[in-house]
């Protein structure tokens, strides 16, 4: 079991001027990058904590941030509207995509590297990594889009969303699957066993801390496996294990739970 006691404070990096709203470490493990409210974007030597880069173009606060899995490409979405693709190693901007019409509340990269999705209140839309073209723009939520996960293979994205729901799209034709219903709350997480065919979500009800719950679905019957239950807050986290045997959970709670099939 993790104990505090066995972390201590290596440092602590000043230099935004609002409050954070997104880290994301790079694949190499070398540097990370923060996000703020302050409508930039700062990117940090992890082992000696140096300020490398401070990157501004959003006209206001950023929301999310993604690394590509080969760590050259930096993706943010602002409350502007608007994603930007960033160069890792120089700080260049290279894109910037408009097509929503309200803020970007998460982004994420394809695993080979070839498309992203961006989500906000009005949609999630699929484009292409290298071209910048809009390939496709998934509706069907009825409130905020909270997350989103792809595949292992890249072919599908399962999105959840303050609704309730967990939708599952098939990215090559841009066509809905499954939706899969039970959570009664915000979906807060969401992961892909390593063969594709198992789904875990994980909600919570941010107001009144009920539904703290994960499920597990199959994708292939599009139907639900189990239900767990023992968090006691938002489920932020979840991760299967390579094997597909194990899940864990992270939570609000300060807790990490390990579950395993009896």
């Amino acid at each position: 079991m993790i104990k505090p006691e066995d972390f201590s404070l290596l440092r602590t990096l000043t230099g935004h001027s609002a409050w954070i709203t997104s880290i994301v470490f790079s694949p190499d493990g070398q540097t990370f990058a923060s996000a703020s409210d302050d409508d930039t974007i700062k990117l940090w030597n992890l082992q000696t904590g140096e300020l490398l880069y401070a990157l501004t173009g959003h006209s206001e606060g950023i929301r999310s941030l993604t690394i590509s899995s080969d760590g050259q490409t930096l993706g943010s979405g602002g409350s502007d509207g608007t994603i930007k693709l960033w160069n890792r190693q120089t700080g260049e901007l290279l894109y910037t995509f408009t097509g929503h019409s309200d803020e970007i509340r998460g982004i994420a990269f394809s695993s080979d590297g070839q498309t992203f999705i961006s989500g906000a209140n009005d949609a999630i839309k699929l484009w292409n990594l290298q071209t910048g073209e809009l390939l496709y723009t998934l509706t069907g939520h009825l409130k905020i889009f909270y997350y989103g996960a792809f595949s292992p293979d890249g072919q599908t994205l399962a999105s959840g969303s303050d609704d309730g729901t967990i939708k599952l799209w098939n990215l090559q034709r841009g066509e809905l699957r499954y939706t899969f219903t039970g959570h009664s709350a915000v979906i807060c997480s969401l992961a892909f066993s390593p063969d594709g065919q198992i789904l875990a979500s994980g909600s919570c009800n941010v107001r009144s801390f009920k539904d703290t719950k994960i499920k597990l679905w199959n994708l292939q019957r599009g139907e639900l496996l189990y239900t767990l239950t023992g968090h006691s807050a938002a489920i932020c986290s979840l991760a299967l294990s390579p094997d597909g045997q194990m899940l864990a959970s992270g939570s609000d709670d300060k807790m990490i739970k390990i579950w395993g099939r009896k």
